[in-house]
């Protein structure tokens, strides 16, 4: 029981002190390379002077200009979308449905509008702040899993869309070291009306995670 109480205290202070990751990750060209690396990796969130630690256990890539399922697709450049051009490491939020939001993470260079949608993760510190903006137990493996109640659970909304990862409220860290076996690819959810896009491999989850939101999940 000690150990339980200590060890997300040992996360924040190693991983948010030491390892936060820097520009140039988010300034590879490849963004299905990110998405695949990004599972294991830590989100530390301090929206509202909550801190809210997860581990990232599943991500979809979005090729901006050439990819039908991406809101930016032959470069549609709206009120809308426009952070997705923005500078690498800058969260882009958009609302799904009327209802969601969705948090993803902008790559690349400006204008060139990758990005890459946080699906789920596992929480490691700040569940009783999760709790209380989802209405739901730690126990419930949905407090997280989803990219709508992800962004619910660390406070996210549209109106943090333009705030950078490198900055000290939301950021990225290095995480745990996940093997190349350990991680799943399947094409995207939801994207049924991409047409070929719509089979692209671009999903990356943690096999077996109970906090990955769709199928596969081993």
């Amino acid at each position: 029981m000690v150990y339980m109480l200590i060890f997300p205290i040992f996360i924040i202070a190693y991983f948010t002190m030491n390892t936060k990751l820097p520009l140039r990750f988010y300034q590879q060209a490849d963004v299905v390379k990110i998405a695949h690396e990004l599972v294991g990796k830590l989100i530390v969130c301090k929206i509202d002077h909550k801190t809210c630690i997860g581990k990232i256990v599943e991500t979809e890539a979005y090729v901006g200009l050439t990819d039908r399922a991406s809101h930016s697709f032959n470069g549609k450049r709206t009120s809308r979308n426009e952070h997705m051009y923005a500078a690498p490491g800058t969260a882009y939020v958009y609302t799904c449905y009327g209802i969601h939001d969705l948090l993803n993470i902008v790559t690349n260079k400006v204008d060139v509008p990758d990005a890459i949608l946080l699906r789920g993760i596992e929480p490691l510190e700040g569940l009783s702040f999760m709790e209380e903006r989802t209405g739901k137990k730690a126990s419930d493996r949905t407090i997280t899993r989803g990219p709508g109640n992800l962004a619910r659970a660390l406070g996210i909304n549209k109106h943090h869309s333009g705030i950078s990862y490198l900055d000290d409220e939301l950021f990225l860290c290095d995480g745990f070291k996940i093997k190349a076996e350990e991680i799943g690819s399947s094409s995207r959810i939801g994207c049924e009306s991409a047409g070929e896009a719509a089979h692209y491999p671009y999903r990356f989850y943690l096999k077996g995670n109970p906090y990955v939101s769709g199928s596969p999940t081993k």
